[in-house]
């Protein structure tokens, strides 16, 4: 059982796809069936049961999966260590990264860590920090760099790096707008559009008012920023917003405390670092200090 097969199968199980788990591999979806296939062969059971496009694995895939999980880590951590012995950062860096943070915070980071260090070979996945929190649990990347949850997590490594403002926003036009310093008694009168009450963003606004005993009317909510940006934009409601999101928008001060959340890096507190992970981590903490 070779290494790239094990990693088609584990790839697919936990994609429950293989159109997906191909384009999480960046290959085909042929090429990944095939390795299925070869690995089906060589196990001399089948792995994956398809019905009616739904992928389940069958009782000899679950036995396989975590032994296989195993195997790639264990793989994953010789090599590591193997490309650390030479004190240099080269080698594979996988990390996950928020779309917002990779679209406002990171790119001059990244730009700087690539050029500094052009043997490290970056795999980058964006997702939603909740997303990234399981993709460090499971081992699938080896540093994070997301919206920092409310909570300490089991079997992770927390540090922050910037402090993001929450700003009240509305259209210019919108009635809120004409109202100086609105309580959030005002605010709840008209319609919220929230981050998803699954975020930790949205958690921390939802948090704010259920502190205060205010209800908000939230009839719509999404994980996209941007499009909360555009949708307040246009006046469907009012939201909370970072201020590198605030364009062509009305900023509406309050008689409330300000309301922040926390951006960093996080990492499992099992898993050793690789010298191209601290390497990036410390750019991370010096971009930190130059913020400060």
């Amino acid at each position: 059982m070779d290494n790239q097969s094990l990693q088609a199968f584990v790839t697919v199980a936990e994609c429950a796809s293989f159109s997906l788990a191909a384009e999480r591999l960046h290959l085909t979806q042929s090429a990944v069936s095939k390795r299925i296939a070869t690995l089906e062969h060589q196990a001399g059971k089948k792995l994956f049961d398809r019905i009616a496009r739904q992928v389940t694995l069958t009782e000899a895939g679950t036995a396989l999966l975590p032994r296989a999980q195993h195997i790639l880590q264990e793989y994953a951590a010789a090599v590591q260590a193997i490309n650390d012995l030479s004190g240099d950062a080269n080698g594979k860096l996988n990390l996950a990264i928020s779309h917002h943070l990779g679209l406002h915070r990171l790119p001059p980071i990244l730009k700087a860590f690539a050029r500094k260090h052009p043997l490290v070979q970056l795999e980058i996945e964006f997702m939603d920090s909740e997303k990234a929190y399981e993709n460090v649990l499971q081992g699938h990347s080896e540093v994070a760099v997301v919206t920092l949850a409310l909570d300490e997590q089991p079997n992770i490594s927390r540090k922050q790096v910037w402090t993001d403002p929450l700003k009240f926003i509305c259209a210019p036009d919108h009635p809120l707008a004409k109202i100086h310093q609105p309580s959030l008694q005002d605010l709840s009168q008209y319609p919220v559009i929230l981050p998803g009450i699954n975020t930790y963003t949205g958690r921390i606004i939802q948090n704010l008012f259920e502190s205060q005993n205010v209800p908000l009317k939230a009839p719509m909510s999404t994980n996209y920023l941007e499009t909360i940006s555009t949708m307040v934009e246009i006046g469907l409601g009012w939201s909370m917003l970072p201020e590198t999101l605030i364009k062509n928008l009305h900023v509406m001060t309050t008689d409330h405390t300000q309301v922040a959340r926390e951006l960093g890096y996080i990492h499992h507190t099992k898993r050793s670092l690789s010298n191209a992970a601290v390497a990036f981590i410390k750019m991370l903490e010096n971009a930190q200090t130059n913020a400060n």
